[in-house]
């Protein structure tokens, strides 16, 4: 029932070995007694798995960088296709209406039109771009967006980042010295809810896109956090900028025993 559920093959059998031996020893009498005991066993194995291990607030974290005078920088990074700028774009929309000033960088300087893309958001949600245009060193222009950031009183820098897979070694490098580079505050991958599984390594959180339209086929959020050990802190939930939540995981395991 989990893997038809998007839950990773490993993941599942190692969830279920560990309810059986949560169960091993324990006096249970009579089919319902027994099929409530292991739902049980099994929705605290699942909420255990979605419960971050320490606090995300990115707000609050946010207002300690304010604090250290310098802009909060978060790196988006994800394969082609997963839905990269607007997902940045959505979550530029949350922190502006939490009366913070955005800063997008376009340091996607490998697909053609990505700027360009960035730039059409950057419009509608009226902010800035940070960008050098295409065959530029990705590092380098996060890192003057990152010092103009700081010089002109932004709180939070966006890095938009070529969508890369983990076979292709240059961009793989290339987004590697970006982060090392610079040392964001938090890097956050793209994944598709359909297809949530080999998450990008390095990660602080995930955030899972067009969470809407697979009905209950979340499973995603589980393997993706068993993986990598780091919390989904969002889910696009829409086409729209306001369509962007955060994880309710009583939910999610709802869904998956349901």
């Amino acid at each position: 029932m989990l893997v038809e559920k998007n839950v990773a093959v490993e993941c599942a059998e190692k969830l279920c070995a560990s309810v059986a031996n949560g169960l091993e020893g324990k006096q249970v009498s009579g089919y319902n007694a027994v099929k409530n005991a292991v739902k049980t066993a099994m929705e605290d194995g699942l909420m255990r798995i979605l419960t971050p291990k320490q606090s995300m607030d990115i707000l609050r974290q946010v207002k300690v960088a304010q604090n250290e005078k310098r802009p909060y920088v978060v790196v988006f990074v994800g394969v082609n296709g997963v839905g990269k700028s607007t997902s940045l774009s959505k979550v530029c929309f949350w922190l502006k209406s939490q009366k913070l000033k955005v800063l997008l960088a376009a340091c996607d300087t490998f697909r053609s039109g990505a700027v360009e893309q960035l730039k059409t958001h950057a419009a509608r949600l009226e902010v800035p771009v940070f960008e050098k245009g295409y065959n530029k060193d990705a590092a380098s222009i996060a890192m003057d967006a990152v010092k103009y950031a700081g010089q002109n009183g932004f709180d939070v820098v966006l890095v938009d980042t070529a969508g890369r897979m983990q076979d292709n070694e240059p961009l793989m490098r290339a987004l590697s010295k970006l982060v090392n580079l610079n040392n964001p505050d938090l890097v956050q991958a793209l994944k598709e809810t359909a297809y949530g599984q080999g998450p990008p390594r390095l990660i602080d959180g995930i955030m899972l896109t067009k969470f809407d339209t697979i009905d209950d086929k979340v499973g995603a959020a589980v393997s993706m956090t068993y993986v990598t050990g780091q919390p989904v802190l969002l889910v696009g939930v829409g086409q729209t900028y306001t369509d962007l939540k955060k994880l309710n995981a009583k939910n999610i395991v709802k869904l998956l025993l349901r």
